[in-house]
């Protein structure tokens, strides 16, 4: 069971073990939290901006979401249906009913009755920070943690993650193909360059788990271009395959908690478990 917090973060960051292990004949269920409604508009607008519907774009996503799980052969697909909280510190984030602004138990007793549906063997969502800080993504890993917990159902859970070592990497690649790398050229603002520790990422030490998923690379980028509405995604699909592959062939957790007794590091989530 994937918990992500909009539609689209299936297809970045577990595109590729969901599409693994479906194809090894994996139960797969994704559960996305949020409406996605503060996602952008025809043109790229924003919330807030002449033209964004977030009605709109909410079923647009929807759309888009389901078209990707088929792509990644995922077994089920459950939304929790919660309103979009945007960035951090939009004023989306305080608006009634915002994902954000939730109660966890509240927010988590939905993904507790799916736990105990699906009994999930192995979990996956984001860590404390929601990887960059996006507050849905935070609230996410709330209230997976939380459901986990509670209904003590999960033998593992996860935590996305991307090893600092292959930033710098990744950004060289990319100007070597002619891409400028995104993010703002502020360091504290997020951007990463050869020359900088980079200000994201996970500590190459604190990694676990890293999965194989380079024979699903092309799944994973055909779930990604599923979802071309939203511009971060454009920059990705720019890249091409091949270049995408290169990098995106490996998908890396952080093993939160564990009954399996599997050693670390390991090669696979369901290492112990079969």
């Amino acid at each position: 069971m994937a918990v992500h917090a909009h539609p689209d973060d299936e297809a970045t960051s577990t595109g590729g073990v969901l599409a693994r292990y479906a194809a090894e004949g994996v139960r797969t269920v994704l559960v996305t939290c949020t409406d996605g409604s503060c996602g952008d508009g025809p043109g790229g607008v924003k919330p807030g901006e002449p033209g964004h519907d977030r009605e709109a774009v909410a079923a647009a996503r929807l759309v888009e979401l389901r078209r990707s799980a088929e792509l990644l052969g995922v077994g089920a697909l459950e939304l929790l249906g919660y309103r979009d909280s945007g960035m951090m510190g939009w004023a989306t984030n305080d608006e009634p009913g915002a994902f954000w602004g939730m109660d966890v138990a509240e927010a988590a007793a939905p993904l507790v009755e799916l736990m105990e549906r699906h009994r999930p063997q192995v979990v996956v969502t984001y860590d404390a920070n929601g990887f960059y800080g996006h507050p849905d993504h935070i609230m996410a890993h709330r209230i997976a943690t939380a459901a986990a917990a509670t209904s003590g159902v999960p033998a593992k859970l996860y935590h996305t993650a991307v090893p600092r070592s292959g930033l710098a990497e990744f950004a060289a690649a990319l100007r070597e193909a002619g891409v400028e790398p995104p993010g703002p050229s502020d360091r504290e603002e997020g951007q990463f360059a050869e020359a900088e520790e980079p200000a994201w990422g996970t500590p190459d030490e604190l990694i676990t788990t890293a999965v194989d998923v380079s024979g699903y690379v092309e799944a994973k980028f055909a779930a990604l271009a599923a979802h071309a509405s939203q511009a971060d995604n454009v920059f990705f699909l720019r890249l091409g395959p091949d270049l995408y592959g290169r990098f995106f062939g490996r998908e890396w957790f952080v093993r939160a908690s564990d009954r399996s007794g599997a050693a670390v590091p390991e090669d696979d989530l369901f290492a112990g478990l079969r």
